[in-house]
């Protein structure tokens, strides 16, 4: 007991004394030590702005509904660490065709079916392909950098979260068996509503955090479902609406305000669609906080998951912008050493592409035009390929959370796989991209 005690002090005054002693050697006077902090609030005021309320607001609720409304052994037949595995990471690894999300829009997700019972290989092959195969990511990368690295990028992502997911498994094979047994040990939970309306509902959910982030595109289907994409919202937004009056148990009165209150926002803002979009989500946390029965539970799941992702996203991306600024700006850490690193196509300018890519924060799709410029720039076609394939699956704050819900020897091990897939990927199809 003492020697703990003793053990636990020591780590106290250790991080004491780093603290005083970084402050002690703060290089106040340096121009790139302001300029780290500046891109560190840029990255984060942009971050918030830009992905709090349009991404990760409908992750966190629909990672709350699955929480409430999904029946715990629907997922582990399906995605369980004894579900068929053909299934499991067939549907795991291509799951993320048609979610324009980041690395961090999926955690609360991956957390969301992790702890309702799915495997530890299909949650991590889900983890990887949610932000890496996005349908429109895939036809961006063929337009820009061309089809074979469009292709490459595409069956590469597949692939490998196929792989990623099953050495995971393997790997953590005993801890895995220990949980799946607990896992069967815990009551089934879950909604008993019919199926249709659960899957209703959720689909009204995903089309408007898809959608709401949909992107611009020159391939002429895309293009059509930008120039719907708010059409789209609306209706997903009147759906759920519905769903909420008719099969669950909210204030009909409620909705009403909060479906005014839209649509004077939406009449007040034009060309602000993010207002009308705040003032729904803020309006579905005043209907779902303190009711009673399930609606009630799906609030206070969605705030857990809120408690435990935002702050060590929001601090993650604040050192990541601290270190490595924003694209096409500096942190502390010079642009040129990244690109005089990760020039050529050898095994260490690859390897370092694929490590700098897990720390780097890519929004959806702003991976593209980057890699772009570092080829411009000298960066080879193996190293561009482990950048694609390591940067949109990982960040510095999504490692971050990941730890939270995996713990600290699945995280590393998970980044490792991550990367090391990658650089292989890099110096055995480099070559073939560049002919």
């Amino acid at each position: 007991m003492k020697s703990s005690f003793l053990s636990s002090e020591w780590r106290w005054a250790a991080c004491l004394c780093g603290v005083f002693f970084a402050i002690w050697w703060m290089p106040l006077e340096s121009p790139r030590f302001h300029q780290g902090i500046d891109e560190a609030l840029a990255l984060t005021q942009w971050y918030a702005r830009e992905h709090v309320v349009p991404c990760l607001l409908p992750a966190f609720f629909i990672a709350g509904a699955m929480a409430v409304f999904v029946n715990r052994g629907s997922v582990t037949k399906y995605l369980g660490a004894s579900a068929n595995r053909t299934t499991a990471y067939a549907v795991a690894s291509v799951s993320g065709t048609f979610l324009a999300v980041c690395s961090c829009t999926v955690l609360p997700l991956f957390a969301g079916i992790y702890r309702m019972g799915a495997g530890l290989g299909p949650a991590t092959a889900f983890l990887y392909s949610g932000p890496a195969i996005s349908a429109l990511a895939m036809v961006m990368s063929a337009k820009v950098l061309g089809v074979k690295m469009g292709l490459a990028r595409g069956i590469g992502a597949v692939v490998f979260a196929m792989i990623i997911g099953l050495l995971m498994q393997w790997i953590f094979r005993r801890s895995e068996r220990l949980r799946g047994g607990q896992v069967m040990q815990v009551p089934e939970s879950g909604s008993s509503r019919p199926l249709w309306q659960v899957a209703l509902f959720f689909t009204t959910q995903a089309s408007i955090l898809v959608f709401t982030n949909w992107s611009d595109s020159e391939q002429p289907f895309f293009a059509a479902l930008f120039q719907w994409k708010w059409k789209i919202v609306t209706l997903s937004a009147v759906g759920l609406a519905w769903m909420l009056a008719s099969g669950f148990e909210v204030r009909r009165g409620r909705l009403a305000v909060v479906a005014l209150g839209v649509m004077v926002g939406a009449w007040s803002s034009s060309g602000q669609p993010l207002i009308p979009i705040a003032l729904g989500w803020v309006g579905l946390v005043w209907i779902t906080a303190g009711a009673p029965g399930e609606v009630g539970e799906w609030w206070r799941q969605t705030w857990n998951f809120m408690k435990q992702v935002m702050p060590l996203l929001l601090s993650g991306v604040f050192v990541a912008g601290l270190l490595l600024g924003r694209p096409g700006h500096e942190g502390w850490l010079p642009s040129a050493w990244i690109q005089a690193t990760l020039g050529g196509n050898g095994p260490i300018a690859t390897f370092a592409a694929a490590l700098a890519g897990s720390l780097m924060y890519f929004a959806t799709l702003t991976e593209i035009p980057i890699v772009e410029g570092l080829q411009g720039g000298g960066m080879g076609q193996g190293p561009a390929l482990a950048l694609l394939l390591a940067g949109p699956a990982l960040s510095l704050p999504n490692m971050l959370v990941i730890r939270t819900v995996l713990g600290t020897g699945k995280m590393l091990t998970y980044v490792g796989l991550v990367v090391v897939c990658s650089t292989a990927a890099g110096l055995l199809v480099g070559p073939l991209l560049t002919h």
